[in-house]
């Protein structure tokens, strides 16, 4: 990773290595940074006051999670995680220090990371553990210091871990059977990770996750034997499919899916309860009726959860990596070490995250199209993308000028008495419709600040109407419908039915505002576009639609 003492003593647009990868960003990103941040260096005292945009990537996804390795070092030579005989280790030089440690943990908590977990290697490892963890709790904005071991080395320490300020924990076990954790580990420790899990719940880490990879011909016997570890403790296993990092010998064969494994409980134990999930949160989560604890599916590379990726990595060594499985990593360390201010970190994070992609690139071909398609219902994307699947605004400067004009409608399904106050004008805060008509131009003419990749347009017409339901109109379920239409109108290359959509939608929102303290009951649907005139798609209007008027000169 090369980064050049130039790059950070200049305001002209630099270009940054990073590894093969190369990362374009402009001085935008630190003027931005400025705005936001009121010059505010590694050193302040008040950063919990410094108001940033969120750490947003092109498919806006809000990243408020850093995961960060503390040591490349491990006691443990795990077979899916790496080869018998180690990997190779940077020199202590190499590594972050921990005043550079502290200072970007303070500047990503200024750029809105709540959660830092620390990892490794193994992070018991590290001499000053207790140390870092105080640091990192007491950094303001930080509201969660988790942390992941293999629970070997941890017992002794975790009560001053506790009072440090650790406050999750994750333990890995991938067998209760002493033989073959010692084949898999190739180290003995079985023993000392049980009376970790028995310490750590006395110690109130409720619940305890236990990270469990599950691998064919291995484990994939256990997983019942698992489920029994919840009956009586209140901790969480999850079973973790097996995933490729270099030098693990994975393959597609001694993958285990995540459905495969809820199968075999379920023909054990027959219906397991379904639990609520946490945002972001990476595991589906269940319980075998009448156990304490509970289980999780984390289910990577059958069912990806990318769509929802809020994490960030930093490696021992200073490296940002956006994916972990992507090949790029930019280097915060080699930054640090050249002088450069917070803005300019802010900045170099911010296009580092630019280039995030859609999906991670973990697995065979055959393995990430199925898995693709199993994940994309749920998986939020943008429609304006490239080839390399980042966003972008369409080009629309080849298309010809031309009148445009759309027509979106929806309802607002109230009740009959906010009826009667509205066809009466009877509402406490005044004159409810024209509040709607009003803020639904408005919203109209703001549509490109509210839809990402939106054309601003210059409008030649907003306009809102709402149709009060009559006295005789047949309730719905004891609901009548307020009925909102927004026309709009430009002479422009691109269309404005995302106007008409918007102006629709925020008329109704706007008053469903100014009734809710009559009815709090009520739905807003049935948005959508009804008619459209003008661009390379013609004319059209829905059967029921009403068409919008075109100007003279065109009718």
């Amino acid at each position: 990773m090369i980064l050049c003492r130039q790059l950070f003593m200049t305001r002209a647009p630099f270009s940054v290595v990073i590894k093969n990868t190369q990362l374009k960003g402009y001085s935008w990103y630190s003027e931005s940074s400025r705005r936001y941040t009121n010059n505010v260096n590694g050193h302040s005292k008040n950063q919990s006051k410094v108001e940033n945009p969120p750490l947003m990537d092109l498919l806006g996804r809000k990243h408020d999670y850093l995961r960060i390795s503390l040591t490349e070092r491990c006691n443990l030579r795990c077979q899916y995680c790496m080869p018998a005989e180690g990997v190779p280790l940077c020199g202590r030089n190499e590594l972050l220090s921990r005043d550079e440690l502290s200072r970007l943990v303070r500047l990503f908590a200024t750029l809105g990371v709540r959660k830092v977990r620390l990892t490794g290697g193994e992070p018991t490892l590290r001499s000053d553990l207790a140390d870092v963890v105080r640091e990192v709790a007491a950094t303001d904005g930080i509201t969660t210091v988790a942390m992941t071991s293999n629970g070997v080395a941890l017992a002794r320490r975790l009560p001053a871990l506790r009072r440090a300020g650790l406050g999750a924990l994750n333990l890995s076990l991938d067998t209760l059977r002493a033989d073959r954790y010692e084949r898999m580990a190739r180290r003995p420790g079985l023993r000392k990770v049980l009376a970790c899990v028995d310490l750590a719940l006395q110690l109130d880490y409720r619940p305890l996750k236990i990270n469990t990879v599950l691998m064919k011909g291995f484990n994939d016997d256990e997983i019942c034997d698992f489920a029994e570890f919840t009956k009586d403790k209140d901790v969480e296993v999850r079973f973790i499919e097996f995933m490729p990092f270099s030098g693990n010998a994975w393959a597609d064969a001694r993958l285990v899916p995540g459905d495969e494994a809820l199968a075999a409980l379920r023909k054990r134990y027959g219906d397991l309860l379904p639990l609520a999930a946490p945002s972001c949160g990476t595991a589906s989560l269940w319980r075998v009726p009448g156990h304490v604890g509970r289980l999780g599916f984390i289910s990577s590379m059958t069912r990806p959860f990318c769509g929802s990726c809020n994490r960030l990595r930093l490696t021992a060594d200073g490296g940002l990596k956006v994916c972990l499985f992507g090949a790029d990593e930019l280097s915060l360390r080699d930054a640090l070490r050249a002088g450069v201010s917070d803005d300019d970190l802010s900045a170099l994070v911010r296009a580092a995250l630019r280039r995030k992609r859609p999906q991670h690139a973990a697995g065979p071909p055959a393995r990430r199209a199925r898995a693709a398609q199993a994940g994309r219902r749920g998986y939020c994307t943008l429609t304006h993308l490239d080839a390399e699947g980042r966003a972008r605004m369409v080009d629309v400067g080849a298309k010809p000028v031309t009148r445009r004009g759309a027509r979106a409608e929806c309802e607002l399904l109230v009740s009959e008495k906010l009826a009667r106050l509205l066809r009466g004008a009877g509402l406490s805060k005044g004159d409810a419709t024209t509040v709607a008509q009003v803020a639904g131009a408005m919203g109209a003419k703001r549509t490109a600040d509210l839809v990402p990749l939106c054309h601003p347009l210059p409008l030649e017409l907003a306009r809102v109407s709402v149709e009060l339901p009559s006295a005789a109109a047949t309730p719905r379920d004891g609901r009548v419908a307020v009925k909102l239409a927004c026309e709009t109108r430009a002479t422009s290359r691109t269309g404005v039915e995302m106007e008409a959509l918007t102006g629709c939608a925020v008329a109704a929102l706007a008053l469903y505002d100014m009734c809710k303290s009559v009815d709090r009951h009520m739905t807003i649907g049935e948005l959508r576009v009804v008619s459209k005139f003008g661009g390379a798609s013609g004319d059209w209007c829905l059967a029921e639609g009403v068409a919008p008027s075109k100007p003279s000169s065109e009718t």
